[in-house]
């Protein structure tokens, strides 16, 4: 199914929908404020796996992050952070950042039985944030590749349901998507160190 919401102001019947399909373990393509993600509840290790077997990769070695609301939503599922890091946080998201932290208990045993971080995103994007507000829960997400050599990420919502529509069960058109995927930041002991150089300028935050 293709799902037209607008960022602007997401309807809030087309969100709950996503949301039920997430409940039931369904996988969707939806927008953020970088390249358009695959994603599903964290909770959901059917889904988790599921998603895994579409990228080609175990879930346990799979770098996949996780789409929270806000920052309250973060602290649930990374140990504590100091100061510095939080202050950087705040001004940084919502934004095009992934960041990557020490996990905390509360991350799913599948996603962290070999790797003990778990990267962060708090997208500038209301379809996605209200999604995730909704569920209650963050989803896990990994980004929509193209075949393309030339082109590493599809933006176009409607190309993508073409490609996707027999592997997902729900894709949101948010209207067309970047092709620069988020900059990927590690955090430990108060360093930032850029894994990935992407659509974010940290700098502009430290």
């Amino acid at each position: 199914m293709l799902l037209r919401i607008y960022e602007e102001n997401p309807n809030e019947k087309a969100i709950e929908q996503v949301v039920q399909v997430l409940k039931k373990g369904g996988i969707i393509i939806y927008p953020t404020d970088t390249v358009y993600g695959l994603g599903c509840d964290i909770t959901n290790s059917k889904a988790i796996e599921k998603i895994a077997r579409l990228r080609g990769i175990k879930p346990e070695k799979a770098n996949f992050s996780f789409i929270c609301y806000d920052l309250s939503h973060i602290s649930d599922y990374i140990k504590p952070i100091d100061n510095t890091t939080f202050r950087v946080l705040k001004k940084a998201l919502p934004g095009p950042f992934t960041f990557i932290f020490n996990a905390s208990n509360r991350v799913p045993k599948l996603l962290s039985s070999q790797k003990k971080t778990v990267g962060i995103r708090v997208p500038d994007n209301l379809i996605a944030r209200c999604i995730v507000k909704e569920l209650g829960n963050p989803i896990v997400s990994t980004s929509i590749h193209d075949d393309d050599d030339i082109i590493e990420y599809s933006t176009d919502p409607e190309l993508i349901y073409e490609k996707y529509k027999d592997q997902v069960d729900l894709v949101i058109d948010g209207g067309y998507g970047d092709n620069v995927a988020s900059t990927v930041v590690s955090c430990f002991d108060g360093e930032f160190e850029i894994i990935r150089e992407g659509k974010g300028d940290l700098a502009e935050f430290l």
